[in-house]
């Protein structure tokens, strides 16, 4: 599957499974969909019928509360039958709705307490190095997130390390919970404190193919390099674009129709 096809399916599973367990965070998972397609569509070195594979590449989604993207990417590329999405945050259910991987291939982290996937994933970058392998991570984190001192103790720890080996990719909608990213807690100039920490930093279009994928594909650097990937929170449905509203909100009844019409009838 291609990643423009992988993208789309990505919202439309996504949509249905937050709609069916009256969940939420849908804003967050159209942030990212592109980003989550060219990852897995064209990135990372994984097997779904070997999901242990040491020599795997390890992907951690750090903005947790965006799981369903996760799930229904793997669904689609046969970690698991795509039936099993439609119990997503359902009581019972494996799919929770904060990514887990108990019981659940193919997840590598469970994450849903901001600041804890790249303090991991270095943990499993040094460990590569350690090891001399060949695997890759790569963490996806929530620019809101980045008020957690943990991803700074990790920028520094990767940074110090050389771990060439890691890519953070920070989902930049400059939106989070009840407000922008800079009335929270301002974090310009970004790029210019990450280059600070030692790290290669790297701005594109989160939602251009093309520049994530030849972005990506470009990883070697004798330091960890981290993407700034500037999006639209609530990307392909008109009505969520841009609206902090949706970071909770859950599509029901006219909302989810008009959602479901607006990516089937996308061009991309």
């Amino acid at each position: 599957m291609n990643s423009i096809t992988l993208a789309k399916s990505i919202r439309l599973n996504a949509l249905k499974m937050v709609n069916a367990g009256g969940s939420s965070h849908i804003g967050s998972v159209l942030s990212i969909a592109d980003i989550l397609a060219v990852l897995y569509a064209n990135i990372l070195k994984i097997n779904p019928s070997c999901p242990g594979d040491p020599e795997r590449d390890r992907f951690i989604l750090s903005k947790g509360h965006a799981g369903a993207g996760v799930y229904a990417a793997l669904a689609e590329l046969g970690f698991f039958e795509k039936k099993y999405l439609l119990d997503h945050c359902k009581d019972g259910s494996n799919m929770s709705g904060h990514v887990s991987h108990k019981l659940i291939p193919g997840v590598e982290f469970s994450t849903g307490s901001l600041g804890h996937g790249l303090p991991v994933g270095c943990g499993i970058s040094y460990a590569s190095k350690i090891n001399t392998d060949s695997s890759r991570t790569y963490v996806l984190l929530s620019d809101g997130e980045l008020g957690e001192g943990s991803n700074w103790e990790a920028f520094l720890f990767a940074g110090h390390h050389k771990l060439n080996n890691l890519t953070a990719i920070i989902d930049r909608n400059k939106l989070q919970s009840m407000k922008s990213t800079e009335e929270t807690l301002a974090l310009e100039p970004l790029a210019e404190k990450l280059s600070a920490f030692n790290w290669r930093v790297i701005e594109v279009d989160g939602h251009s193919h093309r520049e994530l994928r030849s972005t990506l594909q470009d990883w070697h650097a004798d330091k960890p390099t981290v993407l700034i990937a500037n999006t639209t929170k609530g990307k392909g449905v008109s009505f969520m674009e841009n609206s902090v509203s949706w970071h909770y909100k859950t599509p029901m009844g006219v909302d989810f129709e008009t959602a479901i019409n607006d990516i089937e009838s996308s061009q991309s």
